[in-house]
């Protein structure tokens, strides 16, 4: 075990019978072979929030919750018709939200950069599903335009759709 890890250990201990509310952390450094204690958690970093860009936020709430499954998770109008709109995953309440960002209705080069992705054919993000081939389906049934369908690619099998919102959509499912 690491000192700074056994030190930490050993000060949750002592907290805990102690009782006491302040929570403490050791840090290492190796290059002056020291311990310090801190009152802060490591830092982490985590991606909470992906947004993709649309010109229409109710557009595309509407494709991305009665199409694509996804639930609102806030909605928050922030004036001169834009919302703070974020989507999960229904069966990942825990993940990344997703922003409908109304960007390229308010700068330029994000209107740009979609329109150029778009044209070229490249997906603006990935969605990970868990059986692409059902997912495609029942995608196709809902009226979903695909450019690419299922194509196994090595390590996944990938599909990719128009959004409706000026962005391709790439599906992955890993192979296993």
């Amino acid at each position: 075990m690491r000192l700074e890890d056994f030190l930490t250990t050993f000060l949750r201990s002592l907290q805990n019978a102690f009782e006491l509310t302040t929570k403490y952390y050791a840090f290492e450094d190796s290059e002056q072979n020291t311990v310090y204690l801190r009152k802060t958690a490591p830092t982490i970093m985590k991606i909470k929030i992906l947004s993709i860009p649309v010109r229409d936020q109710q557009k595309a709430l509407d494709y991305y919750t009665d199409v694509l499954g996804f639930v609102i998770n806030k909605d928050i109008p922030l004036g001169g018709g834009n919302r703070w709109l974020t989507l999960l995953s229904k069966d990942d309440p825990e993940g990344p939200e997703l922003l409908l960002e109304p960007a390229p209705l308010h700068f330029e080069p994000s209107k740009v950069f979609q329109e150029e992705l778009f044209k070229s054919g490249i997906p603006w993000t990935q969605f990970y599903v868990d059986d692409i081939k059902a997912d495609f389906e029942r995608l196709q049934k809902q009226g979903v335009k695909f450019s690419m369908e299922p194509k196994d690619m090595g390590t996944v099998i990938a599909a990719i759709f128009d959004d409706t919102c000026g962005n391709y959509i790439q599906l992955v499912q890993e192979n296993r």
